[in-house]
């Protein structure tokens, strides 16, 4: 049998309805078709099977229009945000996308490797914080790579994110600005350089504040619900009760208002939450928490757009890519018991 006949754009043209050159642009240039027609050229194309045929040569001629995302937890609520906006560019200049999932084993990197050294991806999108191979000295041999949501340890790699320092300054400054001089940071952490900055921001803001070093309470924390959760039972065991929480991250902020509400504690009459990230469920607990708006998809869109510079022979920007998040209040946030 023989085998069948490969598609060609005018086979998608032709089921499509519109020209060569739309359905060119649609692939290539979408945001300057218009949304009807897009979607036809997009039914045409998976009905013939032309975009698979494509790729198949890009391959042979040794391109690819593929960018591999390699990312820790793709359940990670920041995750599919980004993901849009890393998607929507790469779409916007005819790329596509692989998602290498490495459930935070940093080992898992090196199988994605296969993708990289076959030309089955032109670039990479780092979301893990560290290079996927495990040491260093393979950096040189990388091609074009960025990394978004976490910074990447020792540097070396163009980096895209939210401003760390900043947004977690603007959340210790409310604290400090309803009067809390008993502020526990929860969720330090030496392997993630995310939440070391947002520490860092904790710190500045308490100096500003001249709440001494001795005077602060800092747990360590993996982001995790359950982190928040056994922090704040460690506090009570250890009888240090801060009057404010806050937290690395909205997981975290989640686990620590779960807590309080078991004990019979009233959040904020009792204890002030902040958290960070905004994630969907952050505005459903009750009450809606107080936070700081990571602006994901921009991220996305900013990373991806770098990454296809870098493609073209752009040059590399002088530091990090820093976007400044927005403080979102609402109502986990009050003024200390005692001031009432």
């Amino acid at each position: 049998m023989s085998n069948p006949t490969p598609a060609t754009i005018e086979d998608v043209a032709r089921i499509a309805e519109v020209s060569i050159a739309t359905v060119s642009r649609a692939i290539h240039t979408p945001e300057k078709v218009a949304n009807s027609t897009r979607l036809r050229v997009n039914q045409a194309i998976a009905m013939t099977g032309y975009t698979t045929n494509a790729m198949a040569r890009s391959l042979r001629l040794g391109r690819s229009n593929m960018i591999l995302v390699v990312a820790p937890d793709i359940g990670d609520p920041n995750f599919s945000n980004i993901l849009v906006g890393l998607e929507n560019e790469a779409r916007a200049h005819g790329y596509g996308i692989l998602i290498g999932h490495t459930q935070n084993d940093a080992q898992r990197g090196l199988e994605y490797l296969k993708f990289l050294n076959s030309n089955q991806a032109a670039g990479l999108i780092l979301f893990t914080g560290i290079l996927p191979f495990g040491h260093q000295t393979m950096t040189a041999r990388l091609p074009a790579t960025v990394g978004v949501f976490e910074p990447i340890y020792k540097g070396g790699i163009p980096y895209v994110g939210v401003d760390d320092i900043a947004g977690a300054r603007k959340l210790a400054d409310l604290l400090v600005a309803e009067g809390h001089r008993k502020i526990a940071f929860i969720g330090d952490s030496r392997t993630r350089l995310a939440y070391s900055r947002r520490r860092q921001g904790y710190d500045d803001s308490m100096d500003a504040a001249g709440i001494r070093a001795d005077s602060r309470i800092v747990l360590d924390g993996d982001g995790t619900i359950e982190s928040g959760r056994l922090a704040l039972e460690q506090l009570f065991m250890e009888d240090r009760l801060p009057t404010a929480f806050m937290c690395v991250n909205d997981q975290t902020a989640i686990g620590v208002m779960l807590g309080l509400t078991a004990r019979g504690y009233n959040i904020p009459r009792d204890f002030s939450v902040t958290g960070f990230d905004d994630v969907p469920l952050s505005g459903f607990m009750s009450p809606p928490l107080t936070t700081i708006r990571q602006p994901r998809t921009a991220i996305g869109r900013r990373a991806m757009a770098l990454l296809l510079d870098l493609l073209g022979d752009g040059e590399p920007p002088d530091g990090e890519i820093l976007l400044m998040p927005d403080l979102v209040v609402r109502n986990s946030v009050g003024p200390p018991k005692g001031m009432r």
